[in-house]
């Protein structure tokens, strides 16, 4: 039987594009539906009747929804290179640091990203500055977050090497910077140079497009 791999999704979105790496990393054909999530499609709602919210895979019928939780999907039921370390132990931190990349680290660095850079805001930046350096300390010495290639991790932290980049430019709201985060930096560095990675990013003029658009509207950003 010949798997029929569907993927709800936005091929702006660092959630979507998660899915789509773990499938090109698994070999896995599949059809990207672009979903307009300002008029959802009647197949998103009951795919997704809980959060309505892309990405969703659909496999072979069967609806599975949240990015990080299709990435684990993916991994287990198709062949190819695994995503997750193989011992119990190992997967487990990889679930916990991606779970915080994917929480804390995420809702703090949005919302310094976003803030207006007003003195009773500063707080707001700090809270991401914080969070930020608690990866920058995960990722001393390493390469990756679990070795030498990118894994279950990394792909939790996508947001950060692409999309940050691009809202700080679009907003003036700088939070990464080498001399702050030296091991986040270079993490950065080598993530974007991988040919996977490189392959499955969307178009970066696009983006800036949209971000300056919404900075300009939510927070007066030019």
């Amino acid at each position: 039987m010949v798997d029929e791999v569907k993927l709800l999704g936005v091929s702006g979105s660092s959630y979507s594009r998660r899915v789509e790496w773990a499938l090109r990393v698994k070999g896995v054909k599949y059809e990207f539906i672009e979903e307009d999530l300002q008029n959802k499609s009647p197949l998103l709602l009951e795919s997704n009747p809980v959060l309505k919210k892309i990405p969703v895979l659909i496999h072979n019928g069967k609806s599975i929804c949240e990015s990080m939780v299709i990435v684990e999907y993916i991994d287990e039921t198709f062949e190819g290179p695994s995503i997750l370390p193989k011992d119990p132990y190992d997967r487990a931190i990889a679930r916990f640091w991606a779970t915080f990349l994917d929480g804390m680290c995420l809702d703090a660095v949005r919302k310094g990203l976003w803030s207006k850079r007003e003195e009773k805001e500063k707080n707001i930046q700090e809270e991401a500055y914080e969070m930020l350096k608690i990866v920058d300390n995960e990722l001393k010495d390493k390469k990756f977050f679990s070795g030498d290639k990118i894994g279950f991790v990394d792909v939790a932290a996508n947001y950060i090497p692409f999309w940050v980049e691009i809202v700080e430019e679009a907003t003036g709201n700088v939070l990464i910077t080498s001399e702050k985060f030296p091991n986040l930096c270079a993490w950065i560095d080598k993530y974007l140079k991988c040919s996977e990675v490189q392959e499955n990013l969307p178009d970066r003029d696009m983006m800036l497009s949209f971000f300056k658009a919404k900075a300009l509207a939510e927070i007066g950003a030019k």
